[in-house]
């Protein structure tokens, strides 16, 4: 006994899965066994180094723990080493090997596993060795099976149309073991949306959008900064736009999307391309905005005693050697800017009632589409969920269950993909429309008194399609939208014929009983084009 007091031994200890704990296999009742069983044996408690792994921790982490383990009883030369049981310490013929090296190598080395009342040594008889073998062996076989099972029902996940893992931040996971399903999370999603439309803009490099994005509050599921590393990961994750990616392979997906395929590939091609904006040590509002009229290259911005230049520094393919003044160009784009609002005031109240009418049009044509885009939705997935259960019954061939599978899968993929643009379209058509009216109407105003060189930039790509400087002039076009809501304010501001249908308008204002119908047709009759756009 008293030789036994010098003698060090490790206790070695690993649960691998949540049933484990609730069963009594859990890390701290190994320990307390291993422990009694050290101190009936009579070894020191001092001198017993404990090893413990928990469910946590990934196969690998689990495998190199072990190695540390191993290389720890090598470095100190313990001659003891305590388990609960086999499958405690090793479940696979490479550690089992590593163990046999080990036991080899000193007729002292041992293994005690308690529960099984068994110990391992050199000097083992065949019968124990062979026993031993063969626990390695069934451990090896249910780590092979289960790993066999799980990838088995990821498959089946998959076929059904959700991920089977953790969703992307944006998303979070609800439902009851084996029904678990992604759904939108509300209070991150805005957040996630931003992060698209942030670097669309062409304002950020990921560098920058990983700090932008952090100010904004946008945290991982546990409630840490997310890296720039992540991020650049997420911009491309097809995930957000309603499909599923596992294992290099997109399958179209079951849950709800958070942006629209358009401004993803905006993102995907801003990613593909050269790189973000890059940034030098003074940051030009007008910076990759503004080209040259004659070569298309970009104007150059430099400071000159404290005043910003803008230039084409593409001497040899372009004659353009005038300069602008930033200062000029913001001048000038504030008057064009003001061309935008609709002086008349009874008039924003018609087109803000239009709109409103506009919408309610256009929701019913979107309802209509979608019930008719679903219902044929529903009949490609009963018919891929009949073609899987006629594979699994063996009733079809797998080459004849690929080819269909392929052809109802592109067609679901399509389905989706257009009610994705009809859902879209509907649920923002008039936020957009009306945000963009709104802006239309105090676009000076708010360009002029906006700080931000980064807000204003946001603003000017969402008013101008390009902007163009050649002979000392500043040339634009204005984007889809805000053509036509110039076409609507010069029809509003210049027709004289508007002025004769306000006093009509008025007495039936004063009567109460002008109605959205009246306005609108009212409106069109004096001025057809005012509305038709």
């Amino acid at each position: 006994m008293g030789n036994n007091m010098k003698i060090k031994i490790v206790i070695f200890c690993r649960v691998s899965s949540r049933e484990q704990e609730v069963d009594g296999y859990s890390l701290p009742a190994q320990e307390k066994l291993l422990n009694e069983y050290a101190l009936k044996q009579g070894y020191n408690p001092k001198e017993i180094k404990l090893f413990s792994i928990s469910e946590s921790a990934s196969g690998k982490k689990q495998r190199n723990f072990f190695l540390n383990m191993l290389s720890y009883v090598k470095e100190h030369k313990i001659e003891i080493l305590l388990c609960e049981k086999v499958d405690r310490l090793t479940r696979n013929l490479r550690d089992a090997t590593d163990m046999n090296d080990w036991l080899n190598e000193n007729p002292n080395h041992q293994i005690h596993f308690v529960k099984e009342n068994v110990v391992l040594s050199r000097d083992s008889k065949s019968n124990e060795k062979f026993i031993w073998n063969i626990k390695v062996s069934v451990a090896q076989y249910y780590i092979d099976n289960l790993s066999e099972e799980v990838k088995k029902g990821q498959k089946e996940k998959l076929a059904q149309g959700w991920l089977p893992t953790t969703p992307p931040v944006g998303y979070i996971t609800t439902g009851d073991k084996g029904h678990k399903i992604h759904v939108i999370d509300e209070e991150k999603a805005p957040l996630a949306i931003k992060m698209f439309e942030y670097y669309a803009s062409g304002n950020y490099s990921v560098k920058q959008l990983t700090a932008k994005m952090a100010k904004e509050g946008l945290r991982n599921r546990h409630g840490h900064k997310i890296v720039m590393s992540r991020i650049h990961e997420l911009l491309q994750n097809p995930f957000y736009i309603g499909k599923n990616r596992w294992n290099g392979i997109i399958t179209q997906g079951e849950h709800e999307c958070l942006i629209d395929k358009d401004l993803f590939e905006r993102v995907q091609r801003r990613l593909k391309g050269k790189g973000g904006p890059v940034y030098s040590k003074h940051f030009f509002l007008f910076n990759k905005l503004i080209k040259c009229g004659e070569c298309s290259g970009t104007i150059t911005w430099e400071i000159h005693k404290n005043i910003i230049y803008g230039h084409c520094h593409h001497f040899k393919a372009c004659s353009q050697s005038t300069w602008a003044k930033e200062f000029d160009i913001e001048i000038e784009l504030a008057q064009v800017l003001e061309e935008l609002e609709v002086k008349n005031k009874r008039i924003q109240t018609w087109i803000h009632k239009a709109l409103k009418e506009g919408h309610e049009d256009e929701s019913h044509y979107y309802s209509t589409a979608v019930n008719e885009l679903t219902k044929q939705h529903e009949v490609v997935k009963t018919r891929l969920d009949r073609l899987y259960d006629d594979k699994v019954d063996g009733k079809i061939s797998q080459e004849f269950y690929d080819a269909k599978f392929r052809k109802y899968t592109d067609e679901r993929e399509g389905i989706l993909e257009e009610l994705g643009k009809h859902a879209n379209a509907d649920t923002k058509y008039l936020e957009k429309t009306i945000t963009f009216y709104e802006l239309s109407q105090s676009a000076k105003e708010r360009y002029l008194y906006t700080k931000g060189i980064e807000e204003k930039r946001v603003m000017l790509n969402d008013i101008f399609k390009s902007l163009t400087f050649r002979d000392g002039k500043l040339y634009f076009e204005f984007t889809p939208v805000f053509t036509i809501l110039k076409k609507l304010a010069d029809i509003s501001n210049r027709d004289k014929t508007i002025a004769d249908v306000e006093p009509v308008l008025l007495n039936f204002e004063q009567r109460g009983i002008i109605d959205l119908k009246t306005q609108t047709e009212t409106l069109q009759l004096v001025c057809p084009d005012l509305l038709r756009d």
